[in-house]
């Protein structure tokens, strides 16, 4: 095995992961290498670590394991998983422009939009599965305290999400570490501030439990729409305007799954030694 591991960083609208196929290298101590990976100045710089692994069952294609830059693992992640459908895609890793990747927060499915004669994915639609508007382990009402009104949404991993009037007035750093650690999420949450345009999209920026602002977050997308459907501001159907770009969303009355669409992109590849 090489003492370099070889690497690609990725992003799905400015929310950046390094990207590893774990059946070429291993990585011992995933929570570590993120930490070192992930910083600016000294490592590669990044949102956190993406382990793609392959199906060890007819049912599952590729597996994701997500670990944010301060170490921690996450469950899900929409632009993480948008990415990998584009990696094992253009790098033939499969021919199947459907593809059942397996999360820690369980199954989810890439539908790839592609140009078969370049071999190009242009966009991907990942199948999110069921919002979920109340999990007590994830969210304790009764210790709300002083949390600002919001509404909670788990696409997998718990979002908070809370509209505002004027976004640019919101100080989404400080509000947001603040928050992420409140006693009423007892496995930390990701925190959303939201705005309903008057073109009818809705603004958001959002606050990533382990990782602190990101430019986009798929996940924080998903619950943002389904948070603007419940309280009466936008239809089922929502375009997610975060920092980096933006996200089509759809909360399906057919099935009460949420889909998620948008670009995937390379930003770089190259060797790096294990910390």
């Amino acid at each position: 095995m090489s003492d370099k591991i070889h690497f690609l960083k990725m992003h799905g609208l400015g929310n950046d992961y390094i990207f590893v196929d774990t059946t070429l290298y291993q990585i011992p101590d995933p929570q570590a290498t993120s930490i070192a990976w992930s910083k600016p100045h000294t490592g590669i710089g990044s949102d956190g670590l993406v382990l793609i692994g392959r199906g060890e069952t007819p049912d599952v294609d590729f597996t994701m394991r997500i670990f944010n830059a301060d170490g921690s693992e996450g469950l899900m992640c929409g632009n993480a998983s948008r990415c990998i459908g584009k990696y094992v895609y253009e790098h033939r890793l499969t021919d199947k422009t459907s593809i059942r990747l397996l999360t820690a927060s369980g199954m989810r499915i890439l539908n790839l939009k592609v140009d078969a004669g370049k071999r190009e994915v242009q966009s991907v639609t990942v199948d999110m599965a069921e919002p979920v508007l109340e999990c007590p382990t994830l969210f304790h009402p009764e210790a709300a305290g002083d949390l600002p009104q919001g509404v909670f949404v788990s696409m997998g991993n718990p979002h908070y999400v809370i509209f505002v009037n004027d976004l640019n007035r919101v100080d989404v750093a400080a509000t947001g570490a603040r928050l992420e650690h409140h006693p009423a999420f007892p496995e930390r949450c990701n925190i959303e501030f939201a705005q309903v345009l008057p073109q009818g999209s809705v603004r958001m920026r959002v606050w990533e439990r382990g990782s602190g602002i990101t430019m986009a977050c798929g996940t924080g997308a998903c619950a943002t729409a389904v948070a603007a459907a419940v309280t009466g501001r936008r239809p089922r159907t929502s375009h997610i305007v975060m920092d980096g770009g933006t996200l089509d969303i759809e909360w399906s009355e057919a099935d009460g799954h949420v889909y998620l669409s948008g670009p995937a992109s390379y930003a770089f590849e190259g060797e790096i030694e294990l910390p």
